[in-house]
């Protein structure tokens, strides 16, 4: 009976340590936070709404957007969610969208797009974000 105790212990300790490697390990392949991109101009018609359109309307637009977010037009996307606005224009480094959108955040539910979703929506790519934060630091126009 000991020795039961003690295998269902060590596979219990087995089983929290991998996932916290497993958690560590996404939060080291996320790294830092990508450098904005050096485009001039960006504009939510021209260069953003098609990212968001493949990454972030499924779930973010609608009668029924989650957490009220729509990112399906500039204004709804500048109103933010039920949590307020998800950015800071001209301070793209401290805006939640960009710490969402390059996994930064402590918050895993807050990765966006998460990270198993049924949509099988790949997360952003460095130079994808890298225009959202050049678009948010020259004013989210």
């Amino acid at each position: 009976m000991k020795m039961t105790n003690t295998i269902k212990l060590t596979a219990v300790a087995l089983t929290a340590t991998i996932g916290l490697a497993i958690t560590a390990a996404a939060q080291n392949a996320a790294g830092t936070l990508p450098s904005a991109s050096t485009k001039q101009g960006v504009t939510y018609a021209t260069d953003i709404k098609t990212i968001l359109d493949t990454s972030c309307a499924k779930c973010h637009s609608g009668d029924k957007p989650k957490a009220r977010l729509k990112l399906d037009s500039l204004e709804s996307a500048l109103k933010g969610g039920k949590d307020g606005p998800i950015l800071k224009s001209g301070d793209s480094a401290n805006s939640f969208v960009v710490k969402s959108i390059a996994h930064l955040t402590g918050d895993h539910d807050a990765w966006m797009p998460p990270l198993q979703n049924r949509a099988g929506i790949k997360p952003l790519t460095p130079d994808q974000i890298g225009l959202i934060r050049a678009w948010i630091d020259q004013g989210a126009k």
